[in-house]
């Protein structure tokens, strides 16, 4: 089976460019951009040699697993566009369930996490499963010189394979026991993807995807930990503001919004090498 979009999806006018290999689908959807390219255009790719995540770390796709970047075109608020990554870890965490077989998936986040979804969203951008991580979601952005902008939402999952030299815990679907390839889970993501984004409105759903992406956090309520350029704020995962920016109450009492840092919850939280 090769990849294709959900008949919701192209119903809805998104395009597919499916590769075997690419260095970056992100790359290669901005460059589609910069050509003229009008937008709802899925890139898609079951290897992906240059991939990148956070704060530019390499992210490399080994053959099976999932890369898939999404081409949008805006003329407006750049700032509403940032919150397409939480569109997109609800979209990846629909399709996931609707592709997984209904088989308990234990979350035990270090302690942070009580299990209630099988897959879970650790803020800002990554897809949990049994405590670590299966996907990361990077938004890259281009100014077009026209008043608009392209943003390139890339999605990558671990389906059959994941990396073995990470600080963190990680998984892949294969690890977790199932046979789903990154054909199907594409399918279901490109359907996922569509049902989100009507909810979002072009930002002015915005409280909505928030409401929901809040029902699947990880951590809420725990300990948590969160480095900033070197320093690290420890406290209580409160919320996530209007913004979808990260809200810690420190031992004080005080609120803090975080608007980025790499998150640790539990036990990796109260200790002092984070």
């Amino acid at each position: 089976m090769g990849f294709a979009l959900a008949p919701t999806a192209a119903a809805e006018g998104f395009r597919l460019e499916a590769h075997d290999t690419v260095g970056s689908t992100n790359a290669l959807a901005l460059d589609h951009a910069r050509a003229g390219d009008p937008g709802k255009l899925w890139v898609v790719s079951k290897k992906q040699d240059s991939g990148r995540g956070r704060r530019g770390r390499a992210w490399a796709t080994p053959h099976g697993n999932l890369a898939a970047t999404l081409l949008v075109i805006s003329g407006g608020e750049l700032r509403l566009a940032a919150t397409l990554g939480f569109v997109a870890g609800l979209a990846l965490a629909d399709a996931l369930e609707a592709v997984v077989p209904d088989r308990r998936i234990a979350i035990g986040l270090d302690g942070a996490s009580a299990g209630r979804n099988r897959f879970e969203l650790k803020w800002p951008n990554d897809v949990l499963a049994s405590g670590a991580k299966m996907a990361g979601i990077l938004l890259e952005s281009a100014v077009l010189g026209d008043g608009r902008f392209a943003v390139a939402v890339g999605i990558g999952v671990n389906v059959v394979a994941h990396p073995q030299d990470l600080p963190y815990p990680a998984t892949s679907l294969k690890e977790l026991g199932s046979g789903c390839d990154a054909e199907t889970l594409f399918l279901a993501l490109s359907d996922a993807w569509s049902e989100n984004a009507r909810l979002w409105q072009e930002g002015r759903g915005l409280d909505a995807v928030r409401k929901r992406w809040l029902q699947r956090a990880a951590g809420l309520g725990g300990q948590v930990a969160v480095r900033i350029d070197g320093n690290v704020v420890r406290g209580t995962f409160e919320t996530i503001d209007e913004d979808c920016r990260f809200v810690v109450r420190d031992e004080r009492g005080a609120l803090l919004t975080i608007a980025a840092g790499d998150v640790h919850f539990g036990a990796v939280a109260s200790a002092g090498s984070v």
